[in-house]
């Protein structure tokens, strides 16, 4: 928090990375000591609080930390349209822009800013050339960058060119595991180690830059597939993976006791069959798979934008295009699947084929191999849409 102190021993330091375990509280505490530094050093600058994007900005740093503020004394007006929080404290005033990074055109959104400080939240997840353009942008004297993030892969740019070069670069770098929260309780510790397996518990719990290995999904054993529950049901959707040549799968979900049951699905592969069914043969199928059921919405690989028209067209059913990040998609879907707020029937056989075959690729990279996947990206969509989005659930508890 006071590291930029002049008494401090990393006071000449021009960089802080944070790292390390999720619910550590890295975040809230850079946040908090970014602005307290800003107003001891500048007044009537301008700095620049980074996330994947603005809206995960939003959820991260600027709620949490706009209310903290507002108790310490600070005056805080947002101007949402600007994406600008404009901050005062004690007859000092300074602006802090908000920009998102999510891909390689996001470094265009800050050219041209002179900074005098920027904090990167999530910057793992960021392309290199949005931050490095944003680095650029701080040319005003006594400029400083704040860096967190959850380790990735050991070949990740960051940790290659910031954390392993962290004394070349001059930077203050700190490790943070969920003990280091005082917030956490031992039970809310323990409930976090039990939701990760593998690769993700090294990275999440223990803080580790690991490659991913092995199993996608190591903890989907034979007795982890229930029986399909009687009704009655609260809600119906469906999750599709479209495919022309490839496989395409389709499942069928139902909503009981907030647990939503993949109670059936369809998985057609034209190589087997020996044809490719038509975007309207698997309009047919869908139809047949859903039945009488009354479907409150369909997620669709956001891809396959003629089988979309195609739903679109018939007007019968509410088509939303699936959320397509696929390592974010996996950790989301391996979260709902240990804390069960999905669970897999066991008549979805192709389903269960799937978990025990899907693997990561060998490559160094945060990848799966492209084999074996077409269930697992249809229950990815799923998750990451419809389990994930509050929006989505507006029409189940309207009825409820």
């Amino acid at each position: 928090m006071t590291w930029w102190c002049k008494n401090s021993p990393s006071a000449s330091k021009d960089a802080i990375i944070c790292d390390g375990a999720v619910r550590s509280g890295k975040t809230f505490s850079m946040s908090l000591s970014f602005v307290f530094w800003m107003f001891y050093r500048f007044n009537n600058s301008d700095f620049a609080i980074c996330g994947k994007t603005i809206r995960s900005a939003r959820r991260n740093i600027i709620t949490p930390m706009t209310s903290t503020l507002r108790q310490l004394g600070f005056s805080v007006d947002e101007k949402l349209s600007q994406n600008l929080l404009i901050i005062s404290y004690r007859g000092r005033v300074n602006r802090v822009y908000i920009f998102g990074g999510k891909d390689e055109g996001s470094a265009s959104l800050i050219q041209g800013m002179t900074l005098s400080g920027v904090l990167f939240d999530e910057v793992a997840l960021m392309p290199r050339s949005f931050v490095e353009q944003a680095l650029a942008r701080c040319s005003v004297e006594g400029s400083r960058f704040w860096f967190n993030c959850n380790p990735e892969y050991p070949a990740h740019w960051f940790y290659q060119s910031w954390i392993k070069k962290a004394d070349k670069k001059n930077a203050f770098y700190l490790h943070f595991t969920m003990k280091d929260n005082p917030s956490l309780s031992i039970k809310t510790i323990k409930r976090y180690e039990s939701l990760y397996s593998g690769s993700f518990y090294e990275r999440f719990v223990l803080g580790k830059w690991v490659a991913v290995s092995g199993a996608v999904y190591p903890f989907m054993k034979d007795s982890s597939f229930v029986k399909a529950p009687n009704g009655p049901f609260e809600d119906f959707a469906v999750s599709v993976d479209y495919g022309t040549v490839n496989p395409a799968s389709f499942g069928l979900w139902a909503l009981k006791n907030e647990v939503w049951y993949r109670i059936d699905e369809m998985y057609f592969d034209s190589r087997k069959e020996g044809y490719q069914k038509t975007d309207e043969e698997h309009y047919k199928s869908l139809t047949e798979l859903i039945g009488r059921r009354k479907i409150s919405k369909i997620t669709v690989d956001p891809s396959a934008a003629s089988f979309i028209e195609t739903i679109n067209r018939h007007g019968k059913f509410n088509v939303i295009p699936a959320v397509n990040d696929v390592l974010n998609g996996i950790r989301l879907t391996s979260t709902a699947l240990k804390e069960g707020r999905i669970k897999i029937c066991e008549n979805c056989f192709d389903s269960i084929r799937e978990f025990s075959l899907y693997r990561w690729n060998e490559n160094g990279t945060d990848s799966p191999v492209k084999e074996n996947d077409h269930a697992m990206d249809d229950i990815r969509y799923f998750v990451a849409t419809i389990l994930d989005n509050d929006v989505c659930f507006s029409a189940v508890a309207a009825r409820r």
